[in-house]
């Protein structure tokens, strides 16, 4: 039997856990397996243990296991995949032990620079614009220092801003991460070669809390941007993000399926 667990950072901010339940919510409800959200951190009685041991009691035998992260250059994606046995070993230090499971794990993708998140940041910085032409976008995640993890952020985070200025018709386009911290480099370089072009700044997080409503405003003081501080969710292409990655691995079962029968 099949099921899905969703796995995202977690918050002390109920209502960052309340828009990730809603959005695993609105995929449940178009999908027959159980779907059992579950968090990293601080989210006591629901963190990964938890979720793996409901799904389980559920009769689950193999779990469709989704990150809602937004990189593939999250080390916790790295941890986390580790820990569920889908990868041999792990690149980082990491304080997880290796999950108590017996269902079968298949690790999706996280979100990186799926056009339905393109889309998502789109619509919700549109109300930044007055004259694209003109105007520079900034794209800003978490990011890593640690080598390979650094390099797939920034690629994450510059197509996402190509794929902005194509669709926008922005005048250029970039990314910046918060680790390490590239915010001042980026806008000295922009605000010395085009000082008449706004910048708008457009954060890459899942939902909106500490990092969106304190970190970025407080990494951006004295400098001329504009900035609402959407996050990606709410948002129902999120949930249909989610959807997508689950079918995706429910076809290679059934493809696989199909392969046995074929060499039987």
């Amino acid at each position: 039997m099949q099921g899905v667990l969703v796995i995202s950072h977690g918050s002390r901010n109920s209502e960052w856990v309340r828009l990730v339940d809603e959005a695993v919510d609105a995929v449940r409800r178009r999908i027959s397996v159980p779907i059992v959200s579950s968090f990293l951190e601080i989210v006591e009685g629901r963190l990964i243990q938890d979720g793996i041991g409901e799904l389980e009691a559920r009769g689950v035998t193999e779990m469709i296991v989704v990150p809602l992260f937004i990189s593939s250059g999250s080390t916790h994606v790295e941890e986390i995949s580790w820990a569920l046995g889908a990868k041999p070993d792990c690149r980082v230090e990491t304080d997880l032990e290796p999950f108590r499971r017996r269902a079968r794990v298949r690790f999706c993708a996280p979100i990186d620079d799926d056009p339905d998140i393109v889309d998502i940041l789109y619509e919700k910085m549109l109300p930044l614009s007055v004259t694209p032409e003109q105007e520079l976008v900034l794209v800003v995640g978490h990011g890593s220092a640690m080598e390979g993890f650094h390099l797939i952020w920034r690629g994450v985070l510059e197509r996402i801003a190509g794929r902005l200025c194509e669709k926008g018709g922005f005048a250029a386009g970039d990314g910046a991460m918060l680790l390490p911290d590239q915010i001042p480099s980026k806008m000295d370089f922009w605000r010395s070669r085009h000082p008449e072009r706004a910048v708008l700044v457009v954060p890459l997080f899942v939902s909106e809390g500490y990092f969106t409503e304190k970190v970025i405003p407080e990494r951006f003081e004295g400098y001329d941007v504009r900035y609402n501080g959407r996050s990606l969710l709410p948002h129902p292409l999120l949930s249909r993000w989610m959807e997508r990655r689950i079918a995706e691995k429910l076809e290679e079962q059934d493809h696989d399926g199909q392969e046995s029968e074929t060499h039987l």
